[in-house]
């Protein structure tokens, strides 16, 4: 049997994935993301020991990924018969990720805070 060298989320890795759960986004969003911000890529199968996220969980966040425009996907044929296999990669660089959350986080606190001037003058 094959042996797989698959990288865990370590303690900090797991912080940067709680911090951005925190900004909205979902757990397996959190964790994928997290995984592939070391640079490299990654196959659906490492995805899913690195993050401890199941195959059909995977392909969700990967759709939502590339919704986001936020990964590169790109098919490898396997040696001998079989369906190529999907590797990803961040398309854009983590902080400019975080840029973008940073704008939606900050777009949400001043509808919030229109709502509440409103409510203000409607309740006078």
């Amino acid at each position: 049997m094959k042996k797989l060298n698959i990288k865990q989320l370590d303690e900090k890795e797991e912080e940067i994935a709680d911090a951005l759960i925190s900004l909205g986004l979902g757990r397996t969003v959190a964790r994928t993301l997290t995984f592939l911000n070391n640079g490299n890529e990654a196959t659906s199968v490492a995805l899913e020991k690195g993050t401890g996220l199941r195959q059909p969980e995977v392909s969700i966040v990967m759709r939502q990924l590339k919704e986001h425009d936020w990964i590169n996907e790109r098919d490898e044929k396997k040696p001998g018969k079989g369906r190529p296999y999907k590797i990803y990669s961040l398309k854009v660089g983590f902080k400019e990720i975080i840029s973008q959350l940073e704008k939606q986080q900050r777009k949400a606190v001043d509808e919030a805070r229109m709502n509440i001037e409103r409510l203000k003058e409607l309740g006078k």
